[in-house]
């Protein structure tokens, strides 16, 4: 995942709540979808936070449109982070001379130790703002039942039925901190699969403006809007399927504050659950040649 400054890791800590997607999966019987709403979220989010899958891993393609324009990667997860290499722009494949220098950046990045453990710091902090934000949805909103959903290969588990939730904020929680803060301004509703106790879906929506750093660094505004679908992609293995974010507002009350992006995330396979980052570049290397080659076929 990219970096992003401060003032917007309150929204996207949202946005990738569902990534976490991390534990073994279990069958509950059906009819715990007549748990109380509440009682359904607590027992999801203990699913979703859960620690490890085993060391399952996943390669699959990630394409991140902005109003500037696409960027297409291949990504594989190894015990090291996440390594990533970009295939395309605007939908068009790299030229040989692109791949080259992308081939090099990756593959220096993996004979660096101190900028791997950069990554690995980064990527950590991120996976402790999502799980704050997680461990906090029980309590930060008020949830009622809105009906039902089936899933499908984008969202949840193809066939299982889907419990829609509204939420809206609950007046008697007090956030712990200001990552937890954004939340007492969203409402919105989601989609839990409960016999797997995995959440489907999550749309939210600002109601408000809200602050971060106690206003004194920023604001996002009323209207900013997130969603995330996640699915089984692999069998056990549930990942990200997409995420949308629109989000303005103004950092230190006068640099602009602009997000939007849509982000699909589509050919799941499964990687060797040990892989080393240099082991992943590698992979990704020959993956890459193999699109380049079925791209020149006529």
């Amino acid at each position: 995942m990219r970096r992003i400054p401060f003032n917007a890791k309150l929204a996207v800590a949202i946005a990738i709540l569902a990534m976490v997607g991390l534990g073994p999966v279990c069958a509950f019987s059906a009819d715990q979808s007549s748990e109380s709403p509440v009682e359904l979220v607590r027992r999801t989010v203990q699913k979703e936070t859960a620690t490890s899958n085993g060391g399952a891993k996943a390669m699959f393609t990630d394409r991140k449109g902005t109003p500037q324009g696409s960027q297409t990667k291949l990504i594989v997860e190894t015990r090291e982070g996440m390594a990533g290499m970009l295939v395309a722009i605007n939908n068009k494949p790299l030229s040989p001379a692109q791949r080259q220098a992308e081939e090099a950046r990756l593959e220096g990045l993996a004979n660096n130790p101190e900028g791997l453990k950069k990554k690995q710091r980064s990527e950590k902090e991120d996976a402790e703002h999502v799980a704050r934000i997680m461990k906090a949805l029980p309590d930060a909103f008020l949830y009622e039942r809105d009906g039902s959903a089936v899933g499908n290969q984008e969202i949840g588990r193809p066939g299982d039925q889907l419990v829609r939730l509204k939420f809206r904020p609950n007046p008697k929680y007090d956030p712990p901190s200001h990552t937890e803060q954004v939340l007492t301004v969203m409402e919105g509703y989601i989609l839990i699969d409960a016999d797997q106790h995995r959440i489907a879906k999550i749309d939210g929506t600002l109601t408000k403006e809200v602050g971060f750093g106690w206003g004194i660094l920023g604001h996002l505004d009323r209207g900013g809007h997130f969603l995330v679908e996640q699915a089984e992609a692999i069998p056990g293995d549930w990942e990200i399927t997409h995420m949308s974010l629109a989000f303005t507002g103004k950092e230190l009350l006068f640099k602009n504050i602009n997000i939007k992006l849509d982000e699909v995330f589509s050919n799941f396979g499964q990687a060797p659950s040990n892989l080393t980052f240099a082991q992943g570049v590698d992979l990704l290397k020959k993956q890459q040649a193999e699109l380049a080659e079925n791209q020149q076929r006529p």
